[in-house]
């Protein structure tokens, strides 16, 4: 099992982005398991032909996701799934429903209104 990205400069999507985007994936589908080790924010950068800086935002997006960990000097790893990405999923979830309630909208409303967004989001 290694890492495997691939970097489209042409596409829409800002090179970081593709980076987390793989990485979560990646991490998600179990293709990384818990506690693989990623490479360092350099290493990476230079494999991938991107500024350290592009690849130390993704890792940061990552991290706010819970997906990686950063263990000091030991390195970045995989973090145990269904940990914070569900939890901040489940949060935003349950702030959108008392929202739509307090600005009336009906069930049927407000699940229409999270698909549209979802569909948005995942075209």
């Amino acid at each position: 099992m290694t890492l495997k990205l691939r970097i489209d400069q042409d596409a829409a999507e800002a090179p970081y982005e593709q980076v987390r985007a793989q990485i979560s994936e990646q991490a998600r589908s179990g293709a990384l398991p818990v506690g693989y080790k990623l490479p360092t924010v350099r290493g990476l950068a230079e494999t991938l032909s991107l500024a350290a800086n592009t690849v130390a935002k993704a890792y940061k997006a990552l991290e706010a996701d819970g997906v990686i960990e950063t263990r000091g000097r030991n390195g970045t790893f995989v973090a145990a799934a269904g940990g914070a990405a569900e939890q901040k999923a489940a949060a935003a979830a349950a702030a959108y429903a008392a929202q739509a309630k307090r600005l009336g909208l009906d069930r049927a409303a407000a699940l229409a209104a999270v698909e549209d967004a979802v569909r948005a989001a995942y075209s």
